[in-house]
Formats: C-alpha cells, structure tokens, sequence
C-alpha cells in the first residue's frame, strides 16, 4: 500500500472523527483542515475538498457549500465508521 494512500485513509477518518464530536455532526472546511493540521495530518485546502467529496461520494457525509465555503454533515452511515461499526 502506498503511503499516501494510507495518509488519505486516515485523513478522512479523522474527519469522520472529528464530525462526530461536533455539536450538530457538521463542521465547515476551515474547522476541520485546523482540526487534521491538530492530529498532524497536515492538508491543504484543496486536498481537504478532494477528500470531503469522496466522503460525500461514499454516502459518509453530506456537503454543502455555503457562500465559498463547504460545509460537511455527518450521515448515520458516516457514524458508524468513524466509531468502528462499519468498513
């Protein structure tokens, strides 16, 4: 497995992760790129909107964009992965 590949996994992970301890299960891009740079999973904008659409993509969560910024919501079945019910 190639590293970045395993660098994306856990990048979307984390932010599955981190949208379960949001308030309503839904943060906007600027929050959760802070949130990856925390876990040391350093992203740049524009790699945090690729990996959001392919969560959006897997039915994980639910973007929206909102003026310029994207916001993602946290489907059930996003839930379940980012708390280890589900593959």
């Amino acid at each position: 497995m190639a590293m970045q590949q395993i660098i994306n996994e856990h990048q979307r992970l984390v932010v599955l992760r981190l949208l379960t301890e949001a308030g309503a299960f839904a943060l906007n891009e600027s929050i959760l790129q802070d949130g990856l740079n925390a876990y040391g999973l350093d992203i740049s904008r524009d790699a945090l909107l690729v990996q959001l659409a392919w969560l959006n993509e897997q039915g994980l969560i639910k973007t929206e964009l909102v003026g310029k910024v994207t916001t993602a919501t946290l489907t059930g079945r996003g839930q379940d992965v980012a708390t280890g019910r589900a593959v």
